[in-house]
Formats: structure tokens, C-alpha cells, sequence
């Protein structure tokens, strides 16, 4: 797994594409009218089981050093979903440059489903 690193004068500080998603779904789950962090089979599974839900976010650093985060969502039914996705992706971008300094380039939304609260 590839992850983003940085050079100080004390060594090389290093930040895996697991924290990057960890933090992603966190943030997102802060906004209302999120219902849970979406995927398929395997990730409901893992979720059942105690698993964290950030392992449905995918994470790609490119050559440039700039992240792409792709955050699959359930929305929580009578919300407005394109709403709801901007501020996703705003508290996401917002909790990313605060708590990890990486290059953002896209964080897309991909709405799977809408289940009731």
C-alpha cells in the first residue's frame, strides 16, 4: 500500500492510505443525513463483525503526490442527496488538509443506496 510521506530534519513522517480513508469516513459521518458509510457484501460483513467502515473508501496517491479519495454513501431517506454529497466532500476536504497536509484532488461521492433513519 502505497502512503504519503514527508521529510523533516529528524527523519521521514509517514501517513498510510488507511488513516487518509479512516479520517475520510469519520468526516463524513459527521454530516447529517449520512447514514452509513456504503460498499458491498464484503464490507457489510466486515462492518457486522466490528470491522471499521473506512475499509470501503479507496484511496489512490498519484505520481504528483495528490489524493484521490472515492466515498461510497447510504443517505438517510428524505435528505437531499446532492446536498448532502457537497457537504461531504467539503468536511472531508476540510478534516484531510487539517489533520494530514496531503494534496486533495478529488473526493467523489458515490451514492449506493437511501435506507429510512
Amino acid at each position: 500500500m502505497q502512503k504519503e510521506e514527508s521529510r523533516t530534519d529528524l527523519g521521514t513522517i509517514s501517513i498510510h492510505k488507511n488513516v487518509i480513508a479512516s479520517v475520510a469516513s469519520l468526516a463524513a459521518c459527521e454530516i447529517d443525513g449520512v447514514k452509513r458509510i456504503g460498499g458491498d457484501f464484503k464490507t457489510g460483513l466486515l462492518e457486522f463483525v466490528g470491522k471499521k467502515a473506512y475499509f470501503a473508501i479507496k484511496v489512490q496517491i498519484d505520481k504528483n503526490e495528490e489524493v484521490n479519495v472515492d466515498i461510497p454513501l447510504v443517505i438517510k431517506y428524505g435528505y437531499n442527496i446532492p446536498e448532502v454529497a457537497n457537504k461531504v466532500q467539503e468536511n472531508v476536504r476540510r478534516a484531510l488538509e487539517k489533520m494530514t497536509d496531503v494534496l486533495i484532488k478529488d473526493i467523489n461521492i458515490s451514492v449506493q443506496g437511501i435506507e429510512k433513519a
